[in-house]
């Protein structure tokens, strides 16, 4: 089994190294159970450091110039060579809970399409209350 990993990402130099390590460490979920997997980073049009620093995490950097999330997903899509396709925000830090959790379901041969819930790791009250609802729309 291969997982091709994308991420979309836009004028995200402060960000994209640490989400690449975290996405690299969670991604030992899948070499745990003997699978393959590949990092893709589609630079969405970037005016700073992106796609430089996709390279030097070891990424696959691909080059989308029309502005717009769905189109760098479809172009990092288009770019992969995995049996699955796993879309992460360019912000995201996913952990190898979720990486062990999604190749369950995989394995379970039941799925076909999934999506995850947000948290943050500091909340105010407000937060707090919407963040329920908005997994509800999530899930």
């Amino acid at each position: 089994m291969r997982i091709s990993i994308v991420v979309p990402a836009f004028n995200e130099e402060k960000l994209l190294g640490e989400t690449l390590a975290q996405i690299k460490l969670a991604g030992g979920a899948f070499a745990q159970i003997g699978w393959e997997s590949e990092l893709i980073v589609c630079d969405n049009n970037s005016h700073d450091r992106t796609a430089e620093i996709a390279r030097a995490a070891g990424a696959t950097v691909v080059f989308e110039p029309v502005n717009q999330i769905s189109r760098a997903r479809n172009s990092g899509a288009a770019a992969a060579t995995g049996d699955w396709l796993v879309f992460v925000d360019a912000d995201s830090h996913p952990g190898a809970e979720l990486f062990a959790d999604l190749a369950k379901e995989i394995q379970s041969g039941t799925c076909f399409a999934g999506g995850a819930t947000i948290c943050w790791d500091q909340s105010d009250f407000i937060t707090g209350l919407m963040m329920p609802i908005l997994n509800i729309g999530f899930r």
